[in-house]
């Protein structure tokens, strides 16, 4: 799971789910991983919930 998703939230929701679909479709456990994390970590900087962004709003 990336770094700064929460246990139980959405985005580890949506990390295991996107994971889950590259394993049915006959991708390698790890690169099924990557590429949901690279998924998940997109969306969250698209959505200003990366930690760096968080930080550039507090100041």
């Amino acid at each position: 799971m990336p770094r700064g998703v929460e246990e139980g939230s959405k985005r580890e929701r949506q990390y295991e789910h996107i994971r889950d679909s590259y394993e049915d479709r006959g991708v390698s456990k790890d690169e099924a991983e990557e590429r949901a994390a690279r998924t998940v970590n997109k969306e969250r900087h698209e959505h200003g919930e990366t930690k760096e962004q968080h930080e550039h709003k507090k100041s």
